[in-house]
């Protein structure tokens, strides 16, 4: 297993076009988490703070997420 960093806390990510944040389908209106592909690396910031600093993942961490979420590592988190 790779050695997974802490996120990078990136600050405004303004180069990244506000149509390249997308959020799921099955967010809430009020406000969910956003990602957007920048470079090799996946960003996150809070929809109802979009000038606000973001998180960056780089490919590994952002596939360790994925996978862990698909595996069902989290769903203990909504008990």
């Amino acid at each position: 297993m790779d050695i997974v960093t802490k996120p990078q806390y990136a600050g405004p990510v303004a180069a990244v076009p506000p149509t390249a944040w997308r959020k799921s389908t099955r967010s809430y209106s009020d406000g969910c988490a956003e990602f957007a592909a920048v470079g090799d690396a996946v960003a996150m910031r809070d929809s109802t703070n979009p000038h606000a600093a973001a998180f960056v993942f780089n490919r590994t961490e952002w596939t360790a997420f994925l996978e862990g979420a698909k595996a069902g590592e989290f769903d203990d988190l909504l008990k």
